[in-house]
């Protein structure tokens, strides 16, 4: 029987691939910080949860040890962009060191159990900043632009260290993947959340910034899925995770009004100078061709249907609410 150890596992992405696991049969360990984690609560029973920060590279190294897993998936981390001009040694220390940390108790474990130890990095578009190429692939260069980026940089560059070292490491570069499951202080959650309130209340407004931002959004469960395959895949190695198509946050909020109904979805919104940055992002599209080609794997459903997803769980959780 596989055991998997999953970092990250109360975020969106670790109730997703818990799901997948356990409905294969495997058995899931999970690390979280306190008995406050938000959505411990939404874990399933079946589920071994340990206490453990990613900045204490002895404390998760001892819990690898313990565990002695056959799969780890390391989704845990700090992932603010805003917030890691803030705390950049924070970030440094948990996205970068803590990865670099479970590699090498991976390493570790591989030798003293004589078994492989697979491990799956998170990586994230951000690595490469400012693109000098469009769409991303696997091999365009890596120059992130702010101390996230830079941390998430580190340890896309030590997985590849580590697998000249025998550890099987891969990485999936993610792009942004969305679900219902997604907090409100993600933009997309705040739009499909707000439209929702907005068509139940009859009124009221949405405070967004720039409306012409630009980003590669797919459905979060075709990316846990895409980790999965890449964990498994014969040849360790790296995937850009994306859908290869660019719309814009106005596109977002358009198509969450018109689920509920609302085609004037301008009046609604206020744009609000605290959450207009003063240089946005720039516009990271993916190109998930060897993804496909190696790993068979394809986005499942489309932006259209994503948005709609989103704002559905959104009115039906306002009318459970109200009952």
């Amino acid at each position: 029987m596989t055991t998997a150890l999953i970092t990250g596992i109360t975020g969106q992405d670790g109730y997703y691939l818990t799901e997948r696991l356990l409905a294969e049969g495997v058995t899931v360990h999970g690390i979280v910080r306190s008995v406050t984690d938000i959505g411990l609560a939404d874990l399933p029973p079946q589920v071994a949860i340990h206490y453990g920060d990613l900045s204490s590279s002895q404390q998760i190294s001892d819990l690898i040890a313990h565990i002695q897993p056959d799969e780890i998936y390391n989704l845990g981390g700090l992932s603010s962009v805003a917030a890691s001009w803030e705390r950049p040694t924070l970030m440094g220390q948990i996205n970068g060191i803590g990865a670099v940390a479970i590699m090498e108790a991976a390493r570790k474990l591989q030798e003293t159990a004589g078994k492989p130890v697979r491990v799956l990095q998170a990586s994230s578009a951000e690595i490469f900043g400012y693109p000098d190429q469009t769409p991303q692939v696997e091999t365009t260069t890596i120059r992130p632009m702010n101390p996230y980026g830079a941390s998430k940089a580190y340890a896309h560059f030590a997985a590849e260290v580590f697998r000249t070292h025998g550890l099987p490491v891969a990485t999936v570069i993610l792009y942004n993947h969305e679900s219902p499951r997604r907090p409100e202080s993600f933009v997309t959650r705040k739009i499909t959340a707000g439209a929702a309130r907005i068509a139940h209340d009859g009124g009221g407004t949405l405070a967004l910034g720039n409306l012409d931002a630009k980003r590669d959004w797919g459905w979060a469960p075709d990316y846990v899925d895409a980790m999965i395959r890449a964990i498994r895949h014969p040849e360790p190695t790296d995937f850009v995770i994306a859908t290869g198509q660019s719309h814009s946050v106005a596109d977002f909020v358009r198509l969450a009004f018109a689920r509920v109904g609302i085609s004037n979805w301008q009046d609604y919104i206020e744009i609000d100078p605290q959450f207009v940055r003063p240089a946005d992002a720039p516009t990271h599209i993916g190109d998930a061709s060897k993804a496909r080609r190696e790993l068979g794997w394809v986005p499942s459903i489309t932006f259209d249907e994503l948005v709609a997803r989103m704002v559905d769980n959104d009115v039906a959780l306002l009318r459970q609410d109200s009952e």
